[in-house]
């Protein structure tokens, strides 16, 4: 009993020691990135701006706005750079724990899905937000003019984000689907037609009604769908060895 409840504190100091050296590497890189938080939002607004009518800008309707909403902006910039030493403090907290089979199936799940996460950012910033802001633009009534405050913006910005980190999440899913023996490659390409049009609903969701912006997010989908089955068929001849 004793030594299970030195264990048992033993672990809670270990995991006191990651979530500090979590804490302390997102604070500098928060600090170090806080000088700038105007840019970081002007840089982040940019497929917004670039789209308004000329001389069109943006508001901010709240007295502390202006001041708060880049520094959110800053607080993001700096969990994302951090991310990759914050995972790693996730990682030698759990790893003693794993089997050396399950190491090396759980690390390259872990920086895969990573990668893709930011892949899904990316892909949302430089391809699909000019095409809706573009095309939220253009369907503005005559007369009206197209003025965004400057916190919906980031909402509607961090909503993406996810959407679009989450939906690049296919393939990980799959691999682990398979993995787990929950389901064969042979039944995924069974099931291919209504993953496509699931990926279409997705599409019609989450973007702007035009068939553009929806053809940008389903076909990404069924495109990480075909590779996460690839790479499920290939994975369990990889982790034998």
């Amino acid at each position: 009993m004793k030594l299970a409840s030195e264990s048992f504190i033993a672990h809670l100091i270990e995991l006191r020691s990651r979530l500090l050296y979590s804490f302390v590497a997102l604070l500098v890189v928060f600090l170090c990135l806080f000088p700038w938080a105007a840019d970081l939002y002007t840089l982040l607004a940019q497929p917004l701006l670039a789209k308004l009518p000329k001389g069109g800008q943006m508001i901010a309707t709240d007295v502390t706005t202006p001041f708060f909403v880049p520094l959110k902006v800053a607080l993001m910039g700096a969990f994302l750079i951090a991310l990759p030493y914050i995972l790693y403090q996730i990682w030698r907290f759990v790893a003693p724990g794993l089997y050396a089979h399950e190491k090396r199936v759980m690390w390259p799940l872990i920086v895969a899905s990573t990668t893709l996460f930011f892949c899904g950012m990316a892909f949302a910033y430089f391809l699909v937000f000019p095409v809706v802001f573009g095309f939220i633009t253009a369907s503005a009534p005559h007369g009206v003019a197209v003025m965004t405050d400057i916190d919906k913006y980031l909402s509607f910005v961090l909503s993406m984000f996810v959407a679009f980190g989450l939906a690049f999440q296919v393939p990980v899913v799959v691999v682990v689907l398979v993995r787990i023996n929950m389901v064969t490659t042979t039944r995924l390409r069974e099931i291919r037609p209504y993953i496509i049009v699931g990926a279409f609903v997705v599409g019609a969701i989450f973007t702007p009604p035009d068939i553009v912006s929806q053809f940008m997010l389903a076909m990404p989908l069924w495109l990480l769908y075909e590779l996460g089955i690839v790479a499920a068929g290939w994975w369990p001849a990889v982790s034998r060895n």
